[in-house]
């Protein structure tokens, strides 16, 4: 009940902020850490870091920018503003950037030509297992909440009144003709399942994987379980560190650990996959 409560006050919130704005700021400029951002004024969770904080994800994007180098190709699925992908175009030599959001492709695009990142390729798309057409959430509060609509309902997806639409979605190995990533990071709300199963050609060339893994995200978008979800991680990439627990793991191990996360709720916004050696 308190974390019904808690988002049904953070939805009331960045309604009323965006309401006394005005009904045609569609986005405020803010100067932060990562770079210079237009936010849409309702989402009261990055767009509001960045306002208040001026920096968001400083911890996430120093533990990614130990894997690439000034000749790395980064990819990055569910990159929202491009608060993590715009950073990280800096240190290397391409970042192919996918969001599947509408309104959120926009403020990606806007973000790109803001901070000069001439390096950084973008595509509008839903990752997926197939070529589809798929029902996709538009959440307000959190914008990098969206998702595509959840097999099982629950209050957390729906608590800020998203709005559905229909977007494209298609298999990444039929999109990216050049399928050699040193690093992929993805994070698309329960999707990361059905958007590993269409990219075995990327995953065959990546050196490291970093991957949100939320146990209601998995259970109640995707539908599936540990068991499932590491199927679809490929073999050579056999190491695992879990920054929430500081923990590695050997590939013996991911099985059991992951489990026991699993039911007890606890995610990660980033566990990564590396290759061994």
């Amino acid at each position: 009940m308190r974390l019904r409560w808690k988002l049904a006050r953070q939805a009331r919130k960045a309604a009323r902020f965006k309401s006394k704005l005005g009904a045609h700021v569609t986005a405020l400029l803010v100067e932060s850490e990562n770079g210079v951002f237009a936010v849409d004024p309702e989402d009261f969770v990055v767009g509001r870091r960045l306002r208040r904080k001026g920096k968001y994800g400083a911890d996430e994007i120093s533990r990614l920018k130990k894997f690439v180098s000034p000749q790395s190709r980064v990819l990055v699925v569910g990159a929202h503003i491009g608060s993590v992908a715009i950073p990280l175009a800096r240190v290397c030599k391409e970042v192919i950037a996918i969001e599947a959001n509408p309104l959120t492709f926009g403020l990606l695009e806007k973000n790109l030509a803001l901070n000069k990142v001439e390096n950084c390729q973008t595509i509008q798309i839903a990752a997926s297992s197939k070529e589809e057409e798929i029902e996709f959430l538009l959440s307000r509060a959190n914008s990098g909440g969206s998702k595509r609509v959840p097999l099982i309902t629950e209050y957390m997806y729906y608590y800020d009144n998203p709005e559905s639409v229909m977007v494209k979605a298609k298999k990444l190995d039929d999109v990216l003709e050049d399928k050699k990533f040193d690093l992929v990071i993805m994070d698309i709300e329960g999707s990361e399942y059905f958007a590993l199963q269409g990219m075995p050609d990327v995953l065959a060339h990546v050196d490291t994987l970093a991957v949100e893994f939320l146990p209601h995200h998995l259970r109640n978008v995707g539908g599936i379980g540990v068991e499932e979800f590491l199927a679809v991680i490929p073999e050579h990439l056999s190491m695992l560190f879990i920054p929430s627990k500081d923990t590695t793991l050997e590939r013996k191990d991911f099985q059991a650990y992951l489990t026991d996360m699993y039911q007890k709720d606890e995610g990660d916004d980033g566990i990564i996959f590396q290759r061994s050696g």
